[in-house]
């Protein structure tokens, strides 16, 4: 008997980890690409003898990935290796103040009382409520869909409502910060975590506040080689578990008939199946792929998360001050907020991330320099002059890094290339750049987030950043397990 067939539409970190769980449970998976590479949003740029994480930068919860290699029985040490990083971040104010953020709790907290004049034990006390806001209400929301009746029927949702603060739930992230620290800087700090899923923490529920426990609790890592390595680890194990690639391949329409799926169209040819799992974004999905656009412009309706602006810079230069983390934090954070949530625009004093894998691995970089993935909050993408803000937004960039930083940055810059939102739209179909998809700008924004299944046909299903639990890699790897589960348990009816 041979086994069911299975599609996946993209290969982004989603679709390889929901294409790794379904060859486990039996199924021929086939994933159609239409880039010529895996990975979505996780790949790489080399260029003039540099080479750049092109997308996400930030590894936490190896816990997610080392699951993946535990449940297709295979040694993950053959495929990847990471260690844990001591310093997490290093920020920068423009008031002079310069501040490491430690691994370790206590050093962490002994270093916001020297630098900022914070009390450290407002910070330990800020982190164990994370911890626990995290361990009892946010893996309900974040392990298991919110749109199944069993989630809410669970005995873990009647414990999960004994620790609900009001402060949670009707406060900002920003108003709950002010709450719990007394100096700008340690607030600015954690209203920061909001962008973990492109928001907004003048708007975003203080429900967000268990966001820090992922970095600062469980730790912050470093893959060897960088975070491409995730993509080729787990694009390796799924060929080892006999999943087929299929590049270069774009899916113009998911067959749908009498309520089941059928398969999917590419090439102007219908490749059958009775189960399709889209990785791309869901809104592409219903309105091209499925043509159903009452529920495509409903799901456009929800407010989208901020997109970004990269410059992938090689630096003839070693700076000595900055480490794998950086961040240059605006001098008016509510303003770059207004301005990306509400202006559609940047603001002239934008708060600036700097990640540099040299830091770990000078093979990444020139001899005697680094690679810098610089980074700016962006808007999506709503046919705004981006050739013009992108020229404005460089000079204001190497303008505060040369303050900050007491340097002339331009002369050291011998390697450029850019990605904006329009760029970030072309290349990963993301609708209108938002790297997170829908933004949680609302303490809705976790139910309303498209689910992990259509209710309207039988064999369809969605994992990735644009449906339930959200954006960034730990939760794309999520939105696998969901939809896995929910696979499994529906094909056993």
């Amino acid at each position: 008997m041979s086994s069911p067939k299975a599609i996946i539409i993209g290969s982004g970190i989603g679709g390889l980890a929901t294409a790794i769980r379904l060859a486990v449970m039996g199924y021929a998976v086939e994933v159609f690409e239409r880039n010529d590479y895996p990975g979505g949003k996780l790949s790489l740029i080399e260029k003039d003898g540099f080479r750049f994480d092109a997308g996400p930068s930030l590894f936490t919860q190896p816990q997610n990935i080392e699951a993946l290699f535990s449940l297709a029985n295979e040694p993950i040490e053959d495929y990847f290796n990471y260690q844990s990083v001591d310093v997490v971040c290093h920020y920068f104010f423009e008031n002079g103040k310069q501040l490491k953020t430690y691994a370790d709790k206590t050093l962490l907290a002994k270093t916001f009382e020297e630098v900022l004049g914070e009390d450290r034990n407002a910070v330990i006390n800020y982190l164990n409520d994370a911890e626990k806001l995290y361990n009892n209400i946010g893996t309900i929301f974040l392990n298991h869909s919110l749109h199944k009746r069993n989630t809410w029927l669970h005995s873990r949702v009647f414990n999960a409502l004994k620790h609900v603060k009001w402060s949670y739930l009707l406060g900002t992230l920003h108003q709950y910060n002010q709450s719990k620290f007394k100096t700008a800087e340690a607030v600015q700090l954690f209203n920061r975590f909001a962008t973990y899923n492109g928001s907004n923490p003048y708007k975003a529920p203080g429900m967000l506040s268990l966001i820090p426990h992922l970095e600062q609790n469980q730790g912050t890592f470093y893959p060897k080689g960088g975070m491409i390595s995730i993509t080729k680890a787990l694009y390796q194990l799924a060929l080892k578990k006999g999943v087929q690639f299929h590049f270069n391949k774009n899916v113009t329409a998911i067959v749908h008939e009498q309520k089941k799926v059928k398969g999917i169209v590419v090439n102007d040819e219908q490749v059958s199946a009775s189960l399709v799992v889209s990785n791309g974004d869901v809104y592409y999905t219903y309105k091209k792929l499925l043509k159903q656009d009452i529920i495509a412009n409903k799901i456009s309706k929800l407010e989208r998360s901020s997109s970004a602006l990269i410059f992938y810079w090689g630096i003839q230069k070693e700076f000595s001050e900055l480490g794998l983390h950086n961040i240059f934090f605006s001098n008016d954070y509510k303003k770059e907020f207004d301005h990306l949530f509400e202006k559609k625009t940047l603001m002239d004093d934008p708060t600036v991330y700097i990640n540099i894998t040299s830091k770990m691995e000078k093979t990444h970089a020139q001899v005697g320099g680094e690679n810098w993935f610089v980074m700016i909050n962006a808007p999506t993408n709503e046919g705004q002059d981006w050739q013009a803000l992108v020229s404005e937004a460089r000079k204001n960039i190497i303008s505060k890094l040369n303050r900050l930083l007491r340097t002339d940055l331009e002369k050291y810059i011998v390697s450029e290339t850019i990605m904006d939102p329009v760029i970030i739209e072309q290349k990963t179909g993301t609708y209108q750049g938002s790297l997170y998809g829908t933004s949680s700008n609302s303490k809705w924004a976790a139910f309303l987030r498209p689910s992990n299944f259509s209710s309207k046909i039988k064999g369809l299903y969605f994992c990735g950043g644009t449906v339930h639990p959200g954006g960034g890699i730990p939760l794309c790897l999520q939105s696998a397990e969901i939809a896995a589960a929910i696979i499994k348990k529906n094909e056993q009816q």
